[in-house]
C-alpha cells in the first residue's frame, strides 16, 4: 500500500517532521481503508467517516486505547512528540488532545521512515478496527 522508499533517517528528524510525514502515512490509510470497505459511498460521506479518525480527539483517544500494544520505544516516540513545541494548535481540540495526536502522527511517521511497515501496517490495523468497534468515543 505504501510507498516503501524513505529517503532520510528518522533519528535526524525532529518530532514536529515526524508528525507532519505521520499525518500524510495515516491520512492515506484511513482514505484506503475507507475505500476498500465502503467503496460505494459518496464522497462527501467517506470525507465525513474519515474524520472520525483523524480528528486530535481520535487520535489521542487511540494513544490511550493501545497503550498496552505499543512498545516502550513506541510510548517515547509518542512521548517526545506529545513533548515537541508546536507553534499552533487545533482550533477544534484541546490542547493536550492535539499534543497527543502530534506524538501519534510522529511514531506513524516515524515507523514509516524507518521502514518498518509491518510494524506500522499492525498498528494501523488495530486503529481501524479499534474505531470500528466502538471502542474509542465517535465523535459524529
Amino acid at each position: 500500500m505504501f510507498i516503501k522508499k524513505p529517503c532520510v533517517k528518522p533519528e535526524l528528524l525532529s518530532p514536529l517532521v515526524l508528525a507532519y510525514i505521520g499525518d500524510a502515512v495515516y491520512e492515506l490509510y484511513i482514505r484506503n481503508s475507507l475505500v476498500s470497505n465502503l467503496g460505494g459511498l459518496h464522497v462527501n460521506l467517506l470525507h465525513r467517516k474519515a474524520t472520525d479518525y483523524v480528528k486530535a480527539t481520535t487520535q489521542s483517544q487511540l494513544v490511550l486505547a493501545l497503550k498496552e500494544f505499543l512498545t516502550q520505544e513506541e510510548l517515547e516516540l509518542i512521548r517526545k512528540g506529545r513533548n515537541a513545541k508546536a507553534t499552533r494548535s487545533s482550533k477544534n481540540a484541546r490542547m493536550i488532545d492535539y499534543r497527543y495526536s502530534t506524538g501519534f502522527e510522529a511514531l506513524i511517521g516515524y515507523l514509516y521512515l524507518k521502514g518498518e511497515f509491518t510494524r506500522l501496517e499492525e498498528i494501523l490495523e488495530r486503529i481501524y478496527m479499534t474505531v470500528e468497534k466502538g471502542k474509542v468515543r465517535r465523535l459524529n
